[in-house]
């Protein structure tokens, strides 16, 4: 299977430290070989870089290690390929644009008997079941709101509802985003941590690397990480239930409340920190 990472932040921030984690799995201490990619949704609009080589043998994956970029919202991904060859189109995260704002997606999970019609607005370009899922999201929210974005209380409920049509043809974990907010769905295992005051100190599990978050962090920056698997040590990584969607917005999971026509559905949840 692959593995998913992705960030959600109350001001642009940087990835790296964590990347730097997660790309060792991408061919050292994961079996993840396949290709890797990481979408960087900036105020510029959403920047995508895509490889089909293992992460830690690749020099784009390299070189963001050490020239870090920041943006609000990131999703990433290393592959280990279960549908579809080795190639750069087969390569997450995906983007296309919905009502006018690029979209990025990644999966971790296998859809085996997933085959949905084909639409005509949002085509795969290659051959995963990851990208046939992704369109079938899109395709089905533009369906339900033709003109324009919906409140997020709608939006989440429309993807909790596909989410689980879909996650009957095998495991569906994955991370959306718009550069707003970001989703995370939960099939089978997916864990988050938040990062805000009181900071403290971390270990990456996979390399021999920390780092003091209250020598990089003002008091009221607030991040939350997504992660496959739990990056480090030294903070408290909360797990997602299977079949859980959340939401995240300015760095904290938010609790969404259902209500028509309202785009004040959501609010940030109490967080309870402990390192």
């Amino acid at each position: 299977m692959c593995e998913l990472l992705g960030m959600n932040s109350s001001k642009p921030a940087a990835l790296n430290f964590s990347f730097a984690g997660f790309s060792e799995r991408g061919g050292r201490t994961g079996v993840h070989r396949d290709g890797w990619g990481i979408a960087f949704h900036e105020p510029s609009g959403c920047r995508l870089i895509i490889d089909d080589r293992p992460s830690i043998d690749s020099p784009l994956a390299d070189a963001l290690k050490h020239n870090p970029v920041k943006a609000r919202n990131v999703v990433a991904h290393i592959r280990k390929a279960t549908q579809g060859g080795v190639a750069p189109q087969n390569s997450h995260p995906f983007t296309r644009v919905l009502w006018g704002t690029t979209w990025s997606f990644a999966h971790n999970g296998d859809l085996s008997t997933f085959r949905p019609a084909p639409d005509p607005h949002f085509a795969p370009a290659g051959e995963t079941d990851s990208e046939r899922a992704f369109c079938y999201l899109l395709a089905g929210l533009r369906r339900r709101f033709p003109v324009q974005p919906p409140s997020r209380a709608a939006l989440f409920t429309a993807v909790q509802t596909m989410a689980a049509v879909i996650a009957r043809h095998g495991s569906f974990n994955f991370i959306l985003s718009n550069g707003e907010f970001l989703l995370a769905h939960c099939s089978t295992q997916l864990y988050y941590v938040v990062r805000a005051y009181p900071f403290a100190s971390a270990s990456l599990v996979d390399c021999d690397l920390q780092i003091d978050f209250r020598q990089h962090n003002h008091l009221d920056d607030q991040i939350v990480v997504i992660a496959t698997l739990p990056l480090t040590t030294g903070e408290q990584w909360q797990r997602f239930e299977p079949g859980e969607l959340k939401l995240f917005a300015g760095g904290a999971p938010q609790a969404i409340h259902p209500g028509p026509g309202s785009d004040s559905g959501s609010k940030p949840l109490r967080l309870l920190m402990s390192y």
